[in-house]
């Protein structure tokens, strides 16, 4: 994962003591609400229904087992002994003091972690793949290419204070596990006729009160011109979306008024004005970045395939895809499929083939009976950084389903793996069954909701909690929001459910 420097070090020392001072004097009377809200949301600090509620970054989903370790601690001193995993893959504390939010903030970057742009008017954590580097469908890891989107829109002097938030998403597999087209920008990783890898473009994606899937705005953009185009794309937004109207503000509404092809033509006529003097980047610099994402051991003679595994197709999200490869890849089982039907069942439903044969990916459910879904204990952080240490290289990654992956583990450690994970209700093999549910926090939480999603979210899981049962249904993904902002991502779930009032909801149903 990406090594933080000292120049980054400093800037997030600096930052938490400008944030320090800001919160002192709101505190003493001299910044009034109003005056102060900007500067908290630009550290990720909400205003919720009981109490502050404050959003980690967690950079395109990847965490150190360090960091984790910093996480657990921060939610048992600052918090209630818990945190809960977003769907963009960031982490929330719920309730956090005002007066403690710089201490818990000084503590984070010990660990290399913030909460910068995590909320605002700006360009928000960008997210990606949660198996990158991991699989055998990929064509290129698209880790580095998220952090160089971080470090050049973190604080960018002319996209800070856009129409409304905007959000990428970045993909290098064939599989689609990024979401990439309900987000306000898509890139996938494709490759030419020559073979030249660049990107693929979508634009104007975005779920909410106003749904639309994104429209391919370039089919192959070279890989250098990334941070150009990205600008263009931004600066006809910023130019051109509606500022009197929040829920017209999206880039989404704008791409779908002037249609796809207006909209395309403005772009390419403020890059060709502004591709030679905006930033860049040198192939050493990408070079750089990627040297900091090396690939796991080899363990095992590496996999042959590249391309999808069966059940899958290009655009598909994996949630809602059965795991129905049969090894072919690999014949290194542990031995304890064939003596034991519980460890049996969870490799089967919660583990992926890596692209090392003697490695298998491993998620880590966030699910468990009685515990909301994408919420994990202090108690449970600390194991999972400990496993990781032990089993996956010390890295641990964050899903957009809200649960957790262990993306290195050796085929030979897995039944240990799966022990450890049992005994801190980690280990439920539900993942893309019908109780692997995707839930926005609602009206227990946010001020912004309309209902309560949680105990909605119960009353299935206790009517479907036979796995038997769930087995039998196959692959079926619920999502559950609380108001129309779709944090819960309804529109695309097979079953999406949307609380309007305490007494009432619309469900929304996808057949295919």
């Amino acid at each position: 994962m990406y090594q933080y420097t000292e120049y980054d070090r400093e800037f997030l020392r600096s930052r938490v003591e400008e944030f320090r001072d800001q919160t002192s004097r709101h505190l003493s009377g001299e910044l009034d609400d109003d005056e102060f809200k900007q500067l908290r949301l630009r550290n990720g600090l909400y205003e919720q229904r009981h109490a502050y509620m404050l959003r980690v970054a967690i950079p395109y989903g990847v965490l150190s087992s360090a960091q984790m370790k910093k996480l657990a601690h921060v939610s048992r001193v600052y918090d209630k002994g818990y945190g809960h995993i977003t769907t963009r893959q960031n982490i929330q504390y719920n309730w956090p003091q005002l007066a403690q939010v710089p201490d818990l903030l000084a503590e984070l970057a010990e660990v290399d972690m913030h909460a910068i742009q995590t909320s605002g008017n700006c360009i928000r954590n960008t997210t990606t793949d949660p198996l990158a580097g991991a699989v055998a469908d990929e064509i290129e890891d698209p880790r580095p290419w998220c952090e160089l989107i971080r470090q050049w829109s973190t604080l960018h002097p002319e996209f800070n204070w856009l129409p409304r938030k905007f959000k990428i998403a970045v993909t290098g597999a064939l599989s689609d596990r990024a979401a990439v087209q309900v987000h306000d920008i898509g890139l996938r990783l494709v490759r030419n006729e020559r073979h030249e890898t660049g990107f693929e473009v979508w634009v104007g994606g975005g779920l909410g009160r106003t749904p639309y899937i994104g429209q391919v705005i370039r089919s192959f953009l070279p890989t250098q011109h990334l941070l150009t185009y990205l600008a263009a794309i931004l600066r006809v937004y910023n130019i051109e979306g509606r500022r009197d109207n929040l829920y017209k503000a999206r880039i989404k509404i704008l791409v779908n008024s002037l249609g796809i092809e207006t909209f395309k033509a403005r772009v390419e006529q403020h890059w060709a004005q502004s591709r030679l003097t905006d930033d860049t980047f040198t192939q050493a610099d990408i070079d750089a970045l990627k040297a900091q994402f090396p690939s796991a051991p080899l363990l095992g003679q590496l996999a042959a395939a590249t391309t999808t595994e069966p059940g899958t197709d290009q655009h598909s999200s994996p949630i809602t895809q059965p795991d129905t490869d049969t090894d072919k890849r690999s014949k290194a089982q542990p031995d304890q499929m064939f003596s034991n039907p519980l460890f049996n069942q969870w490799y089967s439903v919660n583990t992926r083939a890596h692209r090392d044969s003697a490695r298998r990916i491993v998620y880590v459910s966030l699910k468990a009976p009685g515990q909301p879904a994408g919420d994990i204990t202090a108690e449970q952080m600390d194991t999972v950084a400990e496993l990781a240490t032990r089993y996956s290289l010390g890295e641990i990654r964050t899903t957009h389903e809200q649960n957790l992956v262990l993306a290195h583990v050796p085929t030979s450690d897995l039944f240990e793996l799966w022990t450890e994970l049992k005994k801190a209700r980690l280990a439920t093999p539900n993942l893309g069954r019908l109780t692997d549910m995707i839930v926005c926090p609602g009206l227990d939480y946010c001020s912004l909701a309309n209902a309560g999603t949680l105990a909605i979210y119960d009353q299935i899981y206790q009517r479907f909690d036979d796995l038997d049962y769930q087995y039998e249904l196959g692959n079926i993904s619920i999502k559950i929001s609380g108001c129309m902002n779709a944090c819960g991502h309804h529109h695309v779930g097979d079953v999406g459910i949307l609380r309007l009032t305490s007494s009432r909801a619309d469900l929304h149903c996808i057949v295919s």
